[in-house]
């Protein structure tokens, strides 16, 4: 089958956006090699410890596989379905709903189902195959090289390479020296993970810490520093996808000023101790996916997906919603948008920058507007302590407003004048103490530096020709932000 080495399309990766990418440009026609560096019935894993996600999918996300490849979905591959999601305070006194029906994911069946998909339609699949990096020729990527099972090294040339190899990506960060394509993500704009699939004995019904039909999700700055926790629901009474993000540099300062020494793994563990009415975990390790730790990007998408002869899909373009860390979304609509639209430079005959430019437009269009301002969110609620967590989570927003952040739709917010409460009245109410109006004042300038960002991304750039200076302006509003707000967890 591999006997050619030439293809149309290869596809790096075979996770959530690498199987949608090779189906999408399989079923447009394009010669298609797919590669994956895990066994066959194992697509998507991670690593060792297996998919490492919270694994939760709005239903938008799924229609949109549904609408672009007619893929439909069911049993087993949608566990659990829930209403929404549930934001709680650190001390449980206030929540935020977030509506909106998803589903929890069996993650590994979800990955296999995908891939089925990608072979029904035509690609070219070769598992256990190590991608060590890009061929470049004359400023074009124009295929990849590796090592296959038995550690023979091979290459594959192909008119454009898709990564979709993950957060760690080796083909991104071997690309020639350029100002589009960033090579490298910041530190502070990752979220380390940790995330069990437990089953649980439910002592007693208490639904601000378990609950079948929808997401918790707890701020808690000692519990899970710069992040959050989360509860998810799987099929099953008291079965769930436990886990918590945390930032590198906040652990780092809660650990200093209350004297610990606490890493993830501790923190992870004192978290599921924490939920008071599960108890007598068990892991539920199907596939063996049942425990497994992870770095997921929590910034916006790099603000250029392409180059010569290049696309990126997912986490190796930093695609994880800022806020959420939430990653399967993005990288589901990035992995059809990438086949596609690579397929169409192929058949017009231009796979340079320019002439795949137009998935940057695509992907802008169908998700990326919005992630800038929500990774200023994501900066400026990681400068907040729990006592202003508490507070500003009961006086600052109401649950329209929170909803409006979240989903990175900020025009709508006047702060200064709220419909509920005026900008008087909730000063008036931010006098018990400095803090709470610093934080507050802070949270006016984060939307306002939300709704600048969401304004540049409406307007974003056409073609190469214009992007670098745009590109410039997009980044000094993010240093700004990151000056004006310092991790501050404690």
């Amino acid at each position: 089958m591999f006997m050619e080495n030439h293809y149309d399309i290869i596809v790096a990766g075979g996770g959530l956006a690498g199987n949608l990418a090779a189906a999408a440009a399989a079923k447009r026609g394009m010669k298609v090699l797919l590669l994956d560096k895990n066994k066959p019935e194992e697509s998507g894993k991670k690593t060792n410890w297996g998919w490492v996600c919270g694994d939760a999918v709005a239903t938008q996300h799924l229609k949109f596989i549904t609408d672009h490849l007619g893929i439909k979905f069911g049993e087993p591959e949608l566990d659990c379905k829930v209403e929404g999601v549930i934001a709680y305070s650190p001390d449980m006194e206030s929540k935020f709903v977030f509506d909106g029906e998803g589903y929890i994911l069996d993650r590994p069946d979800f990955e296999r189902k995908l891939r089925e998909h990608a072979i029904k339609n035509g690609a070219q699949v070769m598992t256990q195959f190590d991608v060590e990096g890009p061929i470049i020729e004359n400023d074009f990527v124009v295929g990849v090289s590796g090592k296959d099972h038995a550690m023979v090294h091979k290459e594959f040339r192909a008119k454009v390479v898709i990564d979709c190899l993950g957060v760690a990506t080796n083909l991104r960060r071997k690309l020639p020296d350029n100002k589009f394509v960033d090579k490298v993500v910041d530190i502070d704009d990752l979220e380390s993970t940790g995330r069990y699939i437990y089953d649980m004995e439910v002592t007693h019904e208490d639904l601000k810490y378990y609950d079948p039909k929808n997401a918790l999700i707890h701020l808690n700055q000692v519990l899970a520093p710069g992040g959050y926790g989360w509860v998810f629901p799987k099929k099953g009474n008291g079965r769930v996808n436990i886990g918590i993000g945390t930032q590198k540099s906040s652990i780092e300062i809660r650990n200093q000023k209350l004297g610990k020494k606490d890493s993830l793994h501790t923190l992870m563990d004192q978290y599921v101790e924490w939920v008071p009415n599960l108890k007598k975990p068990k892991i539920y390790d199907k596939d063996k996916n049942g425990k497994g730790y992870w770095s997921v990007a929590v910034r916006r998408q790099l603000e250029c997906l392409v180059y010569n002869g290049y696309m990126g899909a997912g986490d190796s373009m930093a695609m994880p919603n800022p806020i959420s860390a939430g990653g399967i979304g993005p990288a589901l609509i990035a992995g059809v948008l990438a086949g596609e639209d690579a397929a169409d430079a192929i058949k017009a005959g231009d796979v340079s920058m320019k002439g795949l430019w137009k998935y940057n437009l695509d992907f802008n269009k169908a998700y990326g507007s919005k992630t800038a301002g929500m990774e200023v969110f994501r900066i400026y609620m990681q400068s907040l302590n729990n006592e202003q967590l508490n507070y500003g989570m009961k006086n600052f927003l109401t649950e329209r407003e929170a909803q409006d952040i979240s989903y990175g739709r900020p025009a709508s917010l006047n702060l200064e004048g709220s419909a509920k409460l005026g900008l008087k009245q909730k000063m008036a109410m931010l006098v018990k103490g400095a803090m709470n109006i610093t934080a507050f004042t802070n949270l006016v300038w984060a939307v306002n530096k939300m709704k600048k960002l969401n304004a540049l991304y409406e307007k974003y750039p056409e073609n190469p020709d214009v992007f670098l200076p745009w590109k410039q302006q997009v980044q000094h509003e993010i240093e700004e932000t990151k000056a004006r707000f310092k991790p501050s967890p404690i």
